[in-house]
C-alpha cells in the first residue's frame, strides 16, 4: 500500500502565490458589491464612537507616496478601532477651491472676466476639481481604504460652501474678524494675498547689496559723535567727502518704496573712514559690524573708527534717498539687530511687517507702487512697467549711476515661496480681512487649549506651540474667482460695515446653499439690503482655502449624521503643524471656544533610500500606483506599518523587496494554518480547553498574551510594534517552534484522534485571532483568509471587518503543572539542542534532525522537569531518541547552554518509511516491514497516546 495515503497531509485552496496585483481588484469588487462599509456602519450602531477626521487633500494632480502613507495610516487606525469595539466611521474629503485649480483652468480658458465670464469660469473650475477628485478617489480605494467614498465631503459642495460662510459669521459675531491694512504675503503669479500656512521656504539666489544714503546735513549729523565736532578729522570730512549711512538688503526691488532708515536706539554706531581705489569714504554702520562690513568691502587695514554714538542720538536726522530727489528720516526700531548687514535697516512700510509697524509709529504712509501682478505702476519714476522679478538689475544699475552702490554680491538664502505655485512671494501692503489673533484673546485661548490636546509624538506639541506663538493675524481674504465669497457690505463713503452684517452672513449662506456661488454674484442687492442698498457695496474678495479646510469641524463634524465634535483624532503630516492643525484650532476656538481634536498624530515625509527628498528631476520618485500595480496594495500597506512613521520614511526598491519577503512570511503562516485545518469542523471537532494537549494549551496562551500586546499597540498607534510582534510570532513562535513540533502528530496520527484534533483546535483559535490582527494592515489578505477559514455556525459574518478581536483565546493557569515558566524552560532547552544539531549537520555527522539521538546531562531538578513529558520529549525536540543523564558531580558542566551538557550522535536504528523517525521497532510487524510500531498502531490499531506534545 501507499503509506502516503495514510498521512493527513496539508490541503487548502488558499493559494501560496499571492498575485496581489491581480487578486486585490476582485476583493474590491466584492467589498463594493456587498456594500461592506455601509454594513459595517449598520452593524456597529450603538457602539461608542471613535472619530478620525480626515484632513482634505487638495483636488489637483495624482496622489503621491505621501498621500498613500497618510490614507493608509488613517485606514489602519480606523479598522483597528472597529476591531476594538468602536463605531469608527471614516468620511473622506477634498479641498476644492483655490489657486492651482484656477491656474489650470486659466491655461485653457484665460482669466475670468477677460475671455470668459465668471460663471463659466467657475463651472470649468468645478468640473476640473471633480475630475481630480474622482481620479484620487480611485487610487485611494485601490489602496484598500474603507470609507464613505460615495458621500465624501467636498469644500465646493453648495451645503459646504454655505457652512463656510456660516462659520465666518460665527467668527464675526464673536469679535475676531476685522479689516486691516498691512503687508501680507502676496503671490504676483496668483495676484492674491496668501496666509502664512500657504508659504514654504525654498533656497533662492538673490542680489545682496550695500547702499549708501548720503547724510543731508553733515554738520548736524556729526555733532552726535564723541569728540568729533571740533577736531581736524571733522574739518577733513566736511572738506573732502560726503558722510553716508549704509544699509544692506537682499531685496533691491523694494528701494523705490523706501521711506526711512531704521536704527536700534541702544546700539552703538561707528563713523568709519576708509580708502578704496584712491577714494576716501566716511560711512556710519553699527560698531559691532565694522569688521564684517570692512571684510565684505575687501578693506583689510586701511580703515579707522573716528567716532561713535548711540542710535537714539541720530533719530530724526535726514538722509538723501539714493536715487530719488527726496529726503527720508532716521527712525528707531527694536527689530534692528547686528545678526547681519550693517545695523541700519532700509525701511519700506509697503513691503515688510516690521517696516509697516515702525512706519505707523512715525506716521509714514504706504505708497502702493506695485500692482496685483507685481508690476510697477505707470507713475513710478525710473521703474514704471517693470516686474519685481526683473527689476533688481535695473535698480542696481541706477544705484551705480548715482554712486550709491558700495558693494554687491549674489547669495543663496531661504526665501518665502508660494507652496502651490512654487514661485517667490513679496510682502505687499493691501487692505485685507483678518482673523485677529489678539482681539478677544484668540491667541491666548488657543495656547491654553494646546495643553489639553494629546500630541503624538510628544515633540509635536513643542513644534506646534512655537509656530502658534509667532503666528500673526490670519489674512483670510483673497483676490480670486474660484472661492467662497466674503459676504460683507461696506458703506461707500465711510467704509463702515453694514449694521445687519451678522444677519447678512446667514442670508448669504442660504442663498449659496440654494443657488451656489453664482447666485451670490447675481444677487439683487436691493432685495438683500432693502432701502439703503444704494449706500453699500459688496466686497469682491473670496476666502482663503485654508479657511475652507480649517472649518471642517463645523461643516462636517457638526453637521454630518454619525459624526461628532470634537474629533478623537486628527492625523496628517508634520507640515500641518503650521497648516491644517493651526487653521482648525484657530477657527474652532473662535467659533466653539474649544479645540476641534482630542489627539493630534503626525507622520514624517517620505525620502528615497539615500535619505533624499523625492523629486521628478532627481528621478527618485516612488509612485504608489506603480507599487500597487506590481507588488500589490498590501505590500505598500505593510511597508507603511513596518516603518517608524513619526520620522522620515525611507522607501526604495530594495526596501519594498524586503517588505515583500516579510509579506510572504505572513501569508505562508496563514496558509499553514488553513492547510492543517482541512477536514476540521469546529462545531463537531473542537476540543475543550481542559482536554487540549499541554503544548496546544500553551500556544493558545501565547496567542492570548500577544493579542493583548497587539491591542495595546494598536490603541497607542504603535504600528511598527504591531508589525514586529506579529512578524516575530510568525517567525519564532510558529515557524521556528510550534508548527514544526506539531507536524508529526498532525500528519501521522489518525485524522480524528485527540492528538490531531487538539492541534487543529489550537490552529483554529490562532488563525481566527491572527486574521483579525493583520486585518487593519493586510486588509486584502485578511479578507481572503476569512473566505477560506473554517467557522463555527455561530459566526455568520461575511467579512473580517464585521468582527472584533477574537475572544476564544484562553490563558494558562499560573498554578498548573505546565505553566508559562515550564514552557519557557523547555523552549530554552530545545533552542540549545537545535544549536548542537546544526553543528552536527554542518560537520556532516547528521543529514537530518531525525537521524539524531540526544543525550542530556543535567541536574536532578532539570531532569525532573524534562521527565514530565516522558517519552514525548523526543517529539518535542524533534529527534529519534533522548537519553537523560544525571550529572555525576565530578568536574563542571561544559556547555553553551547553562546548567546542562548536550551530546549528539547518529542513530543506528532503521528509518520508518512513514514518519521518518529512526526506531528499533521498524519491521517488528510483518505486514508492515518498513514501519515503526507507532505508525502501525496509527494505521491499523488504536492510535498512539499523546498527552503533552
Amino acid at each position: 500500500m501507499s503509506y502516503k495515503d495514510t498521512l493527513n497531509l496539508p490541503k487548502t485552496n488558499f493559494p501560496m502565490k499571492a498575485n496581489l496585483a491581480q487578486r486585490e481588484p476582485n476583493l474590491l469588487e466584492y467589498w463594493e458589491k456587498e456594500n461592506i462599509y455601509k454594513k459595517m456602519r449598520d452593524k456597529h450602531q450603538g457602539r461608542k464612537k471613535f472619530i478620525l477626521h480626515d484632513g482634505p487633500p487638495y483636488a489637483n494632480g495624482n496622489i503621491h507616496i505621501g498621500h498613500a502613507v497618510n490614507k493608509i495610516l488613517k485606514d489602519v487606525i480606523v479598522k483597528s478601532k472597529s476591531l476594538s469595539g468602536y463605531d469608527a466611521p471614516y468620511v473622506p474629503g477634498w479641498d476644492c477651491h483655490g489657486l492651482p485649480i484656477e491656474h489650470n483652468v486659466e491655461k485653457k480658458l484665460g482669466k475670468a472676466g477677460d475671455r470668459v465670464n465668471k460663471q463659466d469660469f467657475r463651472k470649468a473650475c468645478r468640473t476640473y476639481a471633480q475630475k481630480q477628485v474622482e481620479g484620487q478617489k480611485r487610487d485611494f480605494i485601490r489602496l484598500g481604504v474603507l470609507g464613505d467614498w460615495f458621500q465624501p465631503y467636498q469644500t465646493m459642495d453648495r451645503s459646504f460652501e454655505a457652512n463656510i460662510i456660516r462659520s465666518l459669521g460665527e467668527i464675526y459675531k464673536n469679535g475676531h474678524l476685522k479689516k486691516g491694512f498691512k503687508p501680507v504675503y502676496w503671490s504676483v503669479v496668483g495676484g492674491s494675498a496668501l496666509a502664512e500656512a500657504e508659504v514654504e521656504y525654498q533656497e533662492k539666489k538673490s542680489f545682496a547689496i550695500d547702499v549708501a544714503f548720503n547724510v543731508a546735513d553733515q554738520a548736524s549729523f556729526t555733532k552726535h559723535f564723541d569728540n568729533l565736532s571740533d577736531s581736524d578729522e571733522m574739518k577733513s570730512l566736511l572738506d573732502e567727502g560726503v558722510l553716508k549711512l549704509v544699509i544692506w538688503t537682499t531685496t533691491p526691488w523694494t528701494l523705490p518704496a523706501n521711506q526711512a532708515v531704521c536704527l536700534n536706539a541702544e546700539l552703538s554706531y561707528a563713523l568709519v573712514n576708509y580708502t578704496k581705489a584712491g577714494e576716501t569714504f566716511y560711512i556710519v554702520i553699527a560698531e559691532k559690524l565694522v569688521e564684517s562690513v570692512m571684510s565684505r568691502f575687501a578693506i583689510e587695514e586701511a580703515y579707522r573708527v573716528i567716532g561713535t554714538c548711540f542710535g537714539k542720538q541720530l533719530e530724526g536726522e535726514l538722509l538723501n534717498h539714493p536715487f530719488y530727489s527726496k529726503q527720508v528720516p532716521i527712525i528707531l526700531g527694536s527689530h534692528v539687530t547686528t545678526d547681519a548687514g550693517t545695523g541700519c535697516v532700509h525701511t519700506a512700510p509697503d513691503h515688510g511687517i516690521d517696516d509697516f509697524n515702525v512706519g505707523k509709529q512715525y506716521g509714514l504712509p504706504t505708497l502702493n507702487l506695485i500692482d496685483d501682478k507685481g508690476i510697477f505702476r505707470s507713475d513710478v519714476d525710473l521703474f514704471a512697467g517693470l516686474h519685481v522679478y526683473k527689476v533688481d538689475p535695473v535698480v542696481i544699475e541706477t544705484l551705480e549711476g548715482s554712486a550709491a552702490l558700495l558693494h554687491q554680491e549674489s547669495i543663496k538664502h531661504s526665501y518665502p515661496h508660494c507652496w502651490r505655485t512654487k514661485t517667490p512671494l513679496i510682502f505687499r501692503a493691501t487692505p485685507q480681512w483678518f482673523i485677529s489673533m489678539y482681539d478677544n484673546q484668540l491667541l491666548e485661548k488657543a495656547l491654553k487649549t494646546v495643553e489639553q490636546v494629546q500630541w503624538l509624538p510628544e515633540r509635536g506639541e513643542t513644534r506646534f506651540r512655537s509656530m502658534l506663538e509667532t503666528s500673526p493675524d490670519w489674512c483670510v481674504s483673497r483676490q480670486r474667482t474660484w472661492g467662497v465669497p466674503i459676504p460683507i457690505f461696506l458703506h461707500k463713503e465711510t467704509q463702515a460695515l453694514h449694521p445687519d452684517t451678522a444677519e447678512l452672513f446667514e442670508k448669504a449662506a442660504n442663498l449659496i446653499e440654494s443657488e451656489g456661488i453664482d447666485g451670490w454674484d447675481e444677487m439683487d442687492i436691493c432685495a438683500a439690503l432693502g432701502i439703503d442698498s444704494n449706500q453699500y457695496s459688496a466686497i469682491p474678495d473670496t476666502l482663503d482655502v485654508w479657511f475652507d479646510s480649517g472649518i471642517t469641524h463645523f461643516a462636517v463634524l457638526k453637521q454630518r449624521e454619525g459624526l461628532s465634535f470634537p474629533a478623537d483624532l486628527y492625523l496628517e503630516g508634520s507640515d500641518q503643524h503650521r497648516g491644517w492643525f493651526q487653521s482648525s484650532l484657530k477657527t474652532s476656538i473662535a467659533i466653539h471656544g474649544v479645540a476641534p481634536y482630542k489627539q493630534v498624530l503626525t507622520h514624517g515625509f517620505t525620502v528615497d533610500g539615500e535619505g533624499k527628498k523625492m523629486s521628478k528631476s532627481l528621478g527618485n520618485v516612488v509612485a504608489p500606483q506603480e507599487i500597487v500595480k506590481t507588488l500589490g496594495a498590501d505590500v505598500l500597506r505593510l511597508w507603511v506599518s513596518a516603518t517608524d512613521y513619526t520620522d522620515e520614511m525611507t522607501v526604495s526598491e530594495e526596501i519594498l523587496k524586503r517588505t515583500t519577503d516579510a509579506y510572504r512570511r505572513f501569508r505562508n503562516t496563514a496558509r499553514f494554518f488553513l492547510a492543517n485545518l482541512d477536514g476540521f469542523d469546529p462545531d463537531r471537532d473542537m476540543v475543550p480547553n481542559e482536554d487540549l494537549l499541554a503544548l496546544d494549551a500553551w500556544v493558545i496562551d501565547r496567542a492570548f498574551l500577544l493579542q493583548n500586546e497587539i491591542q495595546q499597540a494598536y490603541n497607542e498607534y504603535q504600528l511598527l510594534q504591531v508589525y514586529q510582534s506579529i512578524f516575530q510570532f510568525c517567525v519564532v513562535d510558529m515557524g521556528g517552534f510550534y508548527l514544526d513540533v506539531i507536524k508529526d502528530r498532525q500528519y501521522t496520527n489518525p485524522a480524528k484522534s485527540l492528538a490531531r484534533r487538539s492541534a487543529q483546535t489550537a490552529l483554529y483559535h490562532i488563525s481566527h485571532a491572527f486574521v483579525r490582527w493583520i486585518a487593519p494592515i493586510l486588509s486584502f489578505t485578511a479578507e481572503e483568509i476569512w473566505q477560506h477559514i473554517p467557522k463555527e455556525n455561530a459566526i455568520e459574518e461575511d467579512s473580517v471587518f464585521f468582527t472584533t478581536w477574537y475572544e476564544g483565546l484562553a490563558p494558562l493557569c499560573d498554578s498548573g503543572q505546565f505553566d508559562r515558566t515550564f514552557w519557557k524552560q523547555m523552549i530554552a532547552i530545545k533552542g540549545a539542542v537545535n544549536k548542537e544539531i546544526e553543528k552536527a549537520r554542518h560537520e556532516e555527522i547528521l543529514k537530518d534532525n531525525l537521524d539524531a539521538v540526544v543525550s542530556i546531562e543535567c541536574s536532578n531538578d532539570l531532569r525532573d522537569i524534562l521527565l514530565q513529558i516522558g517519552d514525548e520529549l523526543k517529539f518535542f525536540l524533534q529527534v529519534s531518541g533522548v537519553t537523560l543523564i544525571a550529572f555525576s558531580g565530578d568536574g563542571e558542566m561544559s556547555s553553551d547552554a547553562e546548567g546542562f551538557v548536550i551530546k549528539i550522535k547518529q542513530s543506528t536504528d532503521p528509518k520508518c518509511e512513514r514518519c521518518w523517525h529512526r526506531s528499533s521497532s521498524v519491521g517488528s510487524v510483518t505486514e508492515h516491514p518498513t514501519l515503526c510500531s507507532r505508525c502501525v498502531s496509527n494505521i491499523d490499531g488504536d492510535s498512539e497516546l499523546r498527552q503533552f506534545v
